[in-house]
Formats: C-alpha cells, sequence, structure tokens
C-alpha cells in the first residue's frame, strides 16, 4: 500500500460503525428503530421522529447520481494530480443520500440518474473509503 496524502475522515463515535463496515467492505447505514428511516450523515438522533434507537444496517450499495460537482481547482496538494475529478451525490437505492468519488468514469459523462455501485479503497491500514463506480 503506498503512502496516502490526502485529508483522512475524522472517525467520532457517532461514525464509527460506518467506518467499521467499510474496513469489512461493507456499506451500512444508520436506520432508526423507532420508525425505520435511513440516515447519513451518522448522528445520535433521528431527524424524523427523534429518537435515539438506532441501528447499522448493510444496505445494496447500489445507487443512481443525483448530481455532482467538477472541481477543477485543487485546494490541497493530495489532488493536484487528480484534477479536474467529479465529487458525486449518490442516491442509494434505500433512499439515502451520500457526497462520494465517482472512479473509472470521466466527468463528462456523468449524467442525473447514472447508476452506480460503490466499490471501496483500503487507502491506509486504518481507513477505507466507499467510492462509487458506474454500474449496468
Amino acid at each position: 500500500m503506498s503512502e496516502y496524502n490526502k485529508p483522512l475522515p475524522e472517525i467520532t463515535p457517532e461514525s464509527q460503525g460506518f467506518w467499521e463496515g467499510c474496513k469489512r467492505h461493507e456499506l451500512l447505514i444508520q436506520r432508526c428503530r423507532e420508525c425505520g428511516t435511513f440516515r447519513h450523515y451518522p448522528r445520535v438522533m433521528c431527524p424524523n421522529c427523534g429518537s435515539w434507537d438506532t441501528e447499522w444496517f448493510r444496505v445494496s450499495g447500489k445507487g443512481r447520481v443525483y448530481t455532482w460537482t467538477l472541481a477543477v481547482q485543487p485546494f490541497h496538494p493530495g489532488f493536484v494530480e487528480d484534477a479536474p475529478y467529479a465529487a458525486v451525490v449518490v442516491e442509494l437505492d434505500e433512499g439515502v443520500r451520500m457526497v462520494a468519488n465517482i472512479i473509472d468514469t470521466n466527468p463528462e459523462d456523468l449524467y442525473i440518474g447514472m447508476p452506480l455501485e460503490v466499490v471501496f479503497d483500503d487507502v491506509t491500514e486504518e481507513v477505507t473509503l466507499p467510492r462509487f463506480r458506474r454500474s449496468s
């Protein structure tokens, strides 16, 4: 594994389950045990019903492009070789949205509704990042 020179996520008590799932190459999303609402980003309380009773639920990892932005100017030295690159908002089949990098797809080929699937990138021994690629 080569040295990873980009910023790493801050793993908090609220997000630890998400990152542990990624390490196992499983996409886990919080789900409220009271009302069944999925939520991402991870947090302690359900935004729908206010319950603190939550669980980690393994989702399909499939979704579609909801929107994206093209980063032309790298604001961190680790992204200089990647620019320009796209950051996408992925709407998972389970209805929750998350921001991620897309791989193996040129930014000019992106379109709203493009089918995607999660892949995992073991960037360090401690951190695995979810990324998305085009699926059929």
